[in-house]
């Protein structure tokens, strides 16, 4: 065989070689992109869960605030409202 018969040989086998490498590097990426998906699926998932989880507790936290603004507003009134009554009591007698 001739150089050019040769060189030709040693070509097409390249071409096939880097046609079987293309291929397997496609299949990797294929499954790397499922892969990725599932994980972020996954990770999307859990934070779900934790927000779910998370505002459970701040509510529960918000509740607990309100009830005690609540109660320390009704204890000033009260208080107020004593003030008032011993300052017209003192004003205008008994």
């Amino acid at each position: 065989m001739g150089n050019l018969t040769d060189d030709m040989t040693r070509l097409r086998g390249e071409v096939d070689g880097l046609k079987a490498a293309r291929a397997a590097l496609m299949q990797e990426l294929a499954q790397g992109a499922k892969n990725l998906a599932s994980e972020v699926s996954a990770m999307r998932a859990d934070f779900a869960g934790a927000h779910t989880d998370m505002a459970k507790k701040e509510k529960k936290m918000r509740l607990a605030f309100v009830s005690g603004v609540k109660k320390r507003v009704g204890r000033m009134r009260k208080d107020y409202a004593s003030d008032l009554a011993g300052a017209r009591r003192v004003w205008c007698g008994k």
